[in-house]
């Protein structure tokens, strides 16, 4: 067995998120513990109870989803602490999860950064400015010519290319509409405006990258101990002071998921654990191969099917 672990990005919130495994195993509650002495001390009580308003904003959301995934990883580990990945990876915010749970960056300090990765995302385009759709039916060269056609001298462009027929644009919200339906015509079988409160991963979010860009130098990065596939170019990272580079400039470039995929299924990985809330990363990676074994670890009970599965 080739196993692959994979943390899930902004999106996959959910009030109650994380209670379960943090009751069943100390492990996670010390990652619990973690989150609330570097960001307030009732942070947990937001996860868990919400209201679902404030752990939707941007600010919230990263530091509440890299600590459940952090908090799933611990319960993993403890039960299993011989597992041994061939490769992590983290859609978008999941990277620095991914960079966590391999030994790279200290959880405390990433929830810290995360925190002002969401602020500093936010701010970078004033409400309503900018926008974000899916695309469905539609490749990624179709995406990238709609959008062209489409930028009339505004951005628009391939925010996250998540797996074959799915594609998320970001940009200026007129840009945006306009792209949506140069891609209707291109073939596109459906397109969904996001709730999302900013453009992501696109050249708007220019000046949250220079506003992280400091944060991140100062920050010590380890050599993760396990290759870390990252997101700006789809490749295995090994060393600290790449790692740093590539989250630097993954704020505002394309989230390449769908070649992180092929890639892992190029190196023989037979077996996709996603770690944190919702299954969206599996159900991406049953659109690049159905013949992988797809696990996933967010609660006591998904754990243990995890476990059965990883003995089989």
């Amino acid at each position: 067995m080739k196993i692959a672990v994979v943390f899930p990005g902004q999106a996959s919130q959910y009030v109650g998120m994380g209670k379960g495994l943090c009751e069943t195993f100390a492990e996670s509650a010390e990652v619990f513990a973690h989150a609330d002495a570097a960001l307030e001390a009732d942070f947990h009580k937001l996860l868990w109870e919400g209201p679902a308003e404030a752990l939707n904003l941007t600010e919230n959301t990263q530091p509440a989803v890299l600590t459940v995934s952090v908090a799933a990883w611990a319960a993993l580990t403890s039960v299993r602490p011989d597992l041994a990945p061939a490769y992590f990876a983290g859609h978008s915010l999941g990277e620095y999860s991914a960079l966590v749970a391999a030994g790279s960056v200290p959880l405390a300090e990433a929830l810290r950064i995360v925190r002002h990765r969401g602020q500093f995302m936010q701010e970078a385009v004033p409400v309503g400015v900018g926008a974000m759709a899916a695309l469905i039916g539609i490749e990624i060269d179709a995406v990238r010519q709609a959008c062209s056609r489409a930028a009339q001298g505004q951005v628009v462009s391939p925010a996250n290319d998540n797996a074959p027929g799915q594609v998320v644009i970001a940009g200026h919200a007129e840009a945006v509409n306009r792209a949506v339906e140069m891609a209707k015509a291109l073939g596109c079988r459906k397109a969904v405006l996001l709730p999302v409160s900013a453009p992501f991963h696109c050249s708007l979010m220019a000046p949250a990258r220079e506003r992280l860009t400091p944060e991140l130098e100062a920050l010590a990065f380890s050599d993760p101990r396990w290759p870390v596939v990252a997101n700006v170019d789809a490749a295995p990272t090994t060393k600290g002071a790449s790692a740093r580079a590539k989250l630097i400039a993954q704020v505002d470039s394309p989230v390449r998921w769908r070649e992180t995929l092929l890639f892992l299924q190029s190196q023989g990985v037979d077996t996709i654990l996603e770690l944190g809330p919702g299954t969206v990363l599996c159900g991406l990676a049953k659109r690049v191969n159905r013949d992988w074994k797809l696990l996933n670890v967010e609660s006591p009970e998904s754990l243990d099917k995890a476990l059965a599965g990883l003995q089989d």
